[in-house]
């Protein structure tokens, strides 16, 4: 990951990869699956400098779910490693081209260390835009939609505001709502679901499986997936293509707001 200079201008904003795959590449060549994380590791800095190339602002990749905590303790202590290493390893690249990292999810059982690491990093790059990297650890979607409406009904508490809750207000405490809707999700390694995988962000992602395992991924693949994708007329509901949700909303809005002055006939 060194300079990097963007050569392209997808239309994808927020892009989020399921890297899966490891295991099953490692044991079909008769190693650990451990070895399979640690090859895979390896992929990540690529697929960075590739989204950068392809002027996509957020880079949102799923490292450690809730579920993963019923892996074998072993295979569990190389992730935490390998989340380390790479902060270590990419920090000096990750601060000269402008990158915000952050990590969302419970990483309270991390070491002390990472965690400190971890913390040092986010803050550094706080106010760089170039990239929003987040990597997901410990992390759940349906955990994150409850926590956000738990925090959202305590301001509303303390504000003596009674009234019921709106999807603005729930997007607003999410873990980290500034990284938007997810405009592509990619799961690699052949299996097809979402995996409790960003839940709410998810609502109008395009999705795209490959039967890539995420060792043998590149980032020549990955740009012809998002140029692919870019390709792919989103409506979000409507009958016509649509910037976004949001422009998909507000004309929704408007055609409610005129149903309900002029009526239907």
């Amino acid at each position: 990951m060194g300079n990097i200079a963007k050569n392209s201008s997808s239309k994808l904003k927020h892009v989020a990869i399921i890297m899966d795959g490891n295991g099953r590449w490692a044991q079909g060549r008769s190693h650990s699956r451990v070895f399979g994380h640690v090859r895979g590791a390896r992929i990540v800095s690529s697929v960075v400098q590739e989204a950068i190339a392809q002027n996509i602002s957020a880079l949102t990749l799923f490292a450690f779910s809730t579920e993963n905590w019923g892996r074998p303790l072993a295979e569990i202590k190389v992730l935490f490693a390998l989340l380390k290493k790479f902060i270590l390893d990419e920090r000096t690249r990750i601060i000269k081209n402008e990158i915000r990292f952050s990590v969302i999810g419970d990483i309270s059982k991390l070491p002390e260390e990472t965690k400190k690491i971890i913390a040092d990093l986010e803050a550094t790059t706080s106010k760089f835009s170039r990239l929003k990297l987040t990597f997901a650890f410990g992390y759940g979607g349906r955990f994150e939609i409850v926590s956000a409406v738990n925090r959202a009904l305590k301001k509303k508490i303390a504000a003596q505001n009674f009234s019921e809750l709106t999807e603005e207000e729930i997007a607003n405490n999410l873990m980290s709502p500034d990284l938007g809707d997810v405009d592509l999700l990619i799961r690699t390694g052949g299996d097809q679901r979402i995996s409790n995988f960003l839940l709410w962000q998810l609502a109008y992602a395009e999705l795209y499986f490959t039967p890539t395992k995420w060792p043998d991924f590149t980032s020549g693949e990955f740009k012809q997936i998002v140029e692919a994708a870019s390709r792919r007329n989103r409506r979000f509901g409507t009958v016509s293509v649509c910037e976004g949700l949001e422009q998909s909303t507000k004309i929704a809005k408007r055609n409610l707001e005129l149903i309900q002055t002029v009526g239907i006939k």
